[in-house]
Parts: C-alpha cells; structure tokens; sequence
C-alpha cells in the first residue's frame, strides 16, 4: 500500500522471520557467535531463548544458512506435546521414506542414515522451535538419540530454541543429565535505544527506502513502547507507515507514533510490552 509512496521495494516491517533483514544486535550477534562454536565443537546441544518476538528463530535461521559447515538439517516447528515421539518427525524431516515402520525400524533407519552422512562428511543438525513445547519425554528422547557417535565424533547435534519456560524445565533436578549435554546456552533480551535507532534505519535501508524516513524521536517512542522488543517495533513501525501513507506525510515523526500508541491502546487488542526480567541459569 505504502511502498512506492516512500520509495520502498518492499515491506520494511514483516513481522515473519526473514533472515535478509537481520540486524545484529549485541544480543543476537552472542547469540550467532555461541550458535557457531556449538557446532564447531560438536557439541550435543545448543539453546537459545528468548521472549515471543525477540528474533530467536531469524538468527537460527541466518546461522543456517551461513554455518559453512557440511549439515543435514531436521527442522522441526511449531512443536508440542501432542506430537508424541518425535523420531518419526525427524525422519520425515530428513526426506526419508516414513513407510509403515514401527519405532525400532524408524531408529534403525535414522541410525543408517546419520552413519551415512557421517562417512560423506556431513553431520545431522536437528533444530527444534517452539521447544518450551516438549514433554519431559520428549527431551528424554533427544538425550537418547544424542548418544549416537562414531569414536569420539557426534553424529546427531541438536539446536532447541524456545521461550523462557524451557530454560526453567531444563535448569530442574529431573533434567540435570539433559542440562549437562549443552554446551552453549543463551538467552536474548531486548534491544537498547540506540540498538531500535540502528534496527529500523537497517531495515527501511535493506527494504530499499532512505534510513531517515522515520526522525530520531519517532524511534525512540516506539522503542519505549515496544521496550525493545524487535517484532512490537516491527508492528508499531508498519502500522505508522500506512498512518503516514494515509496523511500523506513524507516522514514519520513522534506525532505519527503518539497516534499510533494512542490508538493501539484504545483497541480491543493493545499493544502488549513485555517485562523485561533476567532469564533463569541453568542447574550446575
């Protein structure tokens, strides 16, 4: 709607993960940094956190597609309890055959497959989103199939990548043996002021636009609404650029974003800010 009115080859501010418009801040660039030692090191498993709309899975998703590393990649989304064993999601991830095999013949077919990718070089990376989601079975099932190595060498790594929940199920005295697989935990939090400024001038500047279409006091209401939280700043950015598309203003100023603030807090669906709180350790 607002696109060629403001010079933009696309939308600046999709609220769907899109790696082209990762901005690192401090936060995730930890987060992209930790990710590659854990697959270097061959670690059993790696965890990133974070609250809903933070970019967990953007940087996953960046960290894919750039690892440099040989991987077969199982990428299991949207996850949950009802899925039940999730060997047969992973087999089906992988591309191979499902059939009508019984849970040994699954395992037996994974066990296969990982030592064939293993003897031409590439190693299995299984990527859970949404893994606040699994049961306690569930992660025993993924401990169990993190055992499987030749010598010294893993043939299964594991990414979990979920909301602050998971890192409360994992830090409990049931899963001490689960929490002694990960090698790199970490949890992303909110962006910093001037990490917002940096943030919306990166993605009207990837989108094609000029970087200063929103003024410097526009960016900082909207980072004091969305209390740094990269898909709120996404939304309330969007929403003032069909406010200004339908004004015809050429920049977005702070009286663009105090009506958007105002408006969005008459709705019957307000603008939800996070508390911002330190993620829970992990048990030693």
């Amino acid at each position: 709607m607002y696109e060629k009115f403001y010079g933009l080859a696309t939308k600046p501010f999709a609220v769907s993960p899109d790696p082209a418009f990762l901005y690192l801040s401090r936060h995730h660039r930890h987060a992209l940094t930790l990710l590659q030692y854990a697959i270097t090191e061959s670690a059993g498993f790696a965890l990133v956190t974070g609250e809903v709309g933070c970019g967990k899975t953007t940087v996953v998703q960046h960290f894919l597609s750039r690892s440099g590393v040989n991987l077969r990649v199982a990428y299991l989304g949207n996850t949950h309890s009802s899925l039940g064993a999730l060997l047969p999601w992973i087999v089906e991830a992988l591309g191979l055959d499902l059939g009508n095999g019984s849970a040994s013949e699954y395992f037996r077919r994974f066990v296969r497959h990982a030592r064939e990718e293993f003897a031409q070089g590439s190693r299995i990376l299984v990527v859970v989103d949404e893994a606040q989601n699994l049961s306690a079975g569930q992660l025993e099932e993924l401990r169990v199939l993190s055992n499987l190595n030749v010598g010294s060498t893993m043939l299964l790594q594991t990414i979990l990548v979920g909301q602050p929940e998971l890192r409360a199920t994992l830090g409990s005295t049931a899963m001490r043996q689960f929490a002694q697989r990960v090698l790199t935990d970490y949890h992303i939090g909110p962006m910093q002021a001037i990490e917002t400024q940096a943030y919306v001038r990166h993605r009207l500047t990837v989108a094609g636009g000029s970087p200063d279409l929103f003024t410097t006091e526009a960016i900082a209401g909207i980072h004091a609404a969305a209390a740094g939280t990269p898909r709120i700043v996404n939304i309330l950015c969007d929403t003032a650029l069909v406010y200004g598309f339908a004004d015809q203003v050429p920049t977005i100023g702070i009286d663009t974003v105090n009506q958007v603030l105002k408006d969005r807090s008459d709705s019957i669906l307000p603008l939800f800010t996070p508390q911002v709180s330190a993620a829970p350790a992990l048990a030693g």
